[in-house]
């Protein structure tokens, strides 16, 4: 039985370049190796394992190819001119353990890897240890007896090393530690000035820790000038590495790095290599470097999985020096002891695929809830009642702040982007059925109260991929329709709507594309049929998002599937963090 090859044009593209550069004759299967290869970075991972395509047979362009099994496919790939092994140049790179590289993904991943291992060997200087301790013992009281208190480990921990990893699921007080770690820092530093910047991957998490930084820091057992010396400013990894227009290239790099001491980013596990590559590279060498993040999450859509890769080489060694930069937050201050959306997380995650069902259907755990997934037929009339309750608040306020704080309550998230469970068909369903309500006049693309999803970077503009705003009348222009979006200091940004990047309507959203949100209520619509995509890290995710209630329209069946299905990205991250010589590798 064949499986079909799903080729990509660039991925056919690619595999008939490398095929033009080799001094040996090529063949079929030599080739669909090569396009698969450069499909697998397409999924996110960052190589292909030649060990799961060994032995079996493909359907391609209507031609079934048979591939010999591990050892002879692996020949096969070596007798090429453009295949090389590690550390040699050559289009391609495979490894002792049958992974098949393209360069440059090599490259990411050995830097990479050998950069965090040398933060996570290196001590952050001179710390007053009397004054850390007294600190300490101020800023986080004393845990229950016989509790270790793991924020007060982590924040030790970010003194004490150039490099420090803190994760742990929403509510764990990941923003809180890190604010205190702040303080702890400008105490150290004295009269020193100390340079901080704070970023994340995306415009709307970047939004989010500014206001979460902002509040809890009123809040510290610490002085009004350490308080005041504290940031208040968060970019996106890219503007923070400064990026310029139409291009990948960024401003800081080796040659000419960050101007700062601490780096602190947030939401790390939507970092995909590539980028953490240009971060590690523009660190100055004596930099902190703090991530915030929760590993159970989905990885980048870009490839690779760096924080989960990162986290699982800590945990796998005690004598690796990542074994004592990584804090793993447990403790949720969000959840009282028995939410429904906790312990539902809690199995999701674990792969307990009847203990989260059981708790759906049983209608005793507050904040969640089930419906078997409507037919076609059934799906709009059953999405009315939800769609009108979740979103008349936000389009019935007379101003478009308050429309922007309403819009956060609700949000229907899918797994996929097109068809009728999908984005693009339940983001069509909503507009029919506000309309109908009269909640919404849809005649052109610019009307009253259309939420936005900015899906392209303009820096000019500073609007980023996963920004979202509402269209609303502007009485500063006679009630013309203008796009707003949360401005950074707090307030709102009024923007022209011809003047918008790549957008779409956002009654429904992804669930990668809710990452770094947090809505009140989430309805989440999963397909009726598995897939791929289709994991419990997408569903523990969709959960997450909820601070209130999750309510899950699905089939049995597909539910269940999910949460046994656990996303592996291939990459050899993890393998080259347990290595010793990756500290030198550079």
């Amino acid at each position: 039985m064949s499986t079909e090859f799903q080729e990509r044009l660039i991925d056919r593209h690619f595999a008939a370049f490398i095929c033009r550069q080799t001094i040996e004759p090529t063949g079929d299967i030599f080739r669909l190796v090569v396009s698969m290869a450069s499909c697998a970075v397409g999924k996110g991972n960052i190589c292909l394992n030649l060990h799961d395509i060994a032995g079996k047979t493909f359907a391609l362009n209507g031609k079934e190819l048979l591939l010999p099994g591990f050892d002879a496919l692996q020949e096969l790939v070596k007798g090429f001119s453009t295949t090389g092994f590690p550390g040699q140049f050559s289009p391609l790179v495979l490894d002792a353990s049958g992974r098949l590289y393209l360069y440059r993904y090599w490259l990411y991943e050995q830097e990479v890897a050998a950069l965090i291992l040398q933060k996570a060997s290196a001590s952050s200087g001179i710390v007053d240890e009397a004054k850390l301790h007294e600190a300490l013992d101020l800023l986080f009281p004393e845990a229950q007896q016989g509790e270790i208190d793991l924020q007060k480990k982590a924040a030790s921990i970010a003194l004490h090393r150039q490099f420090c990893v803190i994760s742990g699921g929403p509510g764990t007080g990941k923003t809180s530690t890190v604010v205190r770690i702040l303080a702890l820092l400008l105490e150290q530093a004295g009269e020193k000035k100390l340079r901080i910047a704070m970023a994340a991957p995306t415009g709307k998490a970047a939004a989010r820790l500014k206001a979460s930084v902002s509040d809890i820091r009123r809040t510290i057992d610490s002085t009004d000038e350490i308080r005041s010396a504290m940031p208040d400013d968060v970019v996106t990894i890219q503007r923070l590495l400064g990026t310029f227009k139409e291009s990948t290239r960024f401003r800081h790099s080796a040659k000419n790095p960050l101007p700062f001491d601490v780096v602190i980013i947030d939401e790390a596990s939507m970092v995909a290599l590539p980028l953490m590559h240009a971060l590690l590279t523009a660190l100055r060498p004596e930099a902190r470097l703090v991530l915030l993040g929760d590993r159970d999450q989905l990885a980048s859509v870009e490839a690779g999985a760096v924080l989960g890769d990162i986290c699982r080489a800590g945990e796998e060694r005690d004598d690796s020096p990542l074994s004592g930069s990584l804090v793993m937050l447990e403790k949720n201050y969000r959840f009282q002891p028995g939410s429904g959306i906790a312990e539902l997380s809690h199995s999701v995650n674990g792969g307990r695929e009847m203990d989260a069902l059981e708790m759906l259907k049983s209608k005793k755990s507050n904040g969640i809830a089930w419906q078997d997934l409507p037919g076609r037929e059934e799906l709009r009339n059953t999405l009315a009642k939800k769609v009108i309750d979740g979103y008349r608040s936000f389009l019935e306020t007379a101003s478009a702040s308050e429309a922007l704080e309403h819009f956060e309550r609700f949000r229907i998230l899918s797994a996929l982007r097109e068809g009728p469970y999908g984005v693009s068909g339940l983001n069509t369903a909503v507009e029919s059925i506000l309309a109908e309500a009269a909640l919404i006049t849809p005649t052109s693309r610019w009307y009253r109260g259309r939420p936005l999803l900015v899906t392209e970077n303009d820096y000019a503009l500073q609007l980023f991929n996963g920004d979202t705003g509402i269209l609303f009348p502007n009485p500063d222009n006679g009630g013309m329709i203008s796009a707003f979006f949360p401005a950074p200091d707090g307030g709102i940004r009024t923007i022209p709507p011809e003047r918008l990047p790549q957008h779409e309507t956002a009654f429904a959203m992804t669930v990668h594309k809710s990452q770094g949100s947090e809505f009140d209520r989430v309805l989440l619509i999963l397909p009726p049929v598995d897939g791929d995509i289709l994991t419990r890290e997408l569903l523990y995710t969709a959960i997450t998002r909820a601070k209130q209630s999750v309510e899950i329209w699905a089939e049995s069946g597909v539910f269940s599937a999910a949460v046994r299905k656990k996303c592996e990205r291939y990459s050899g991250l993890r393998d080259a963090l347990l290595s010793v010589r990756a500290v030198s590798s550079l």
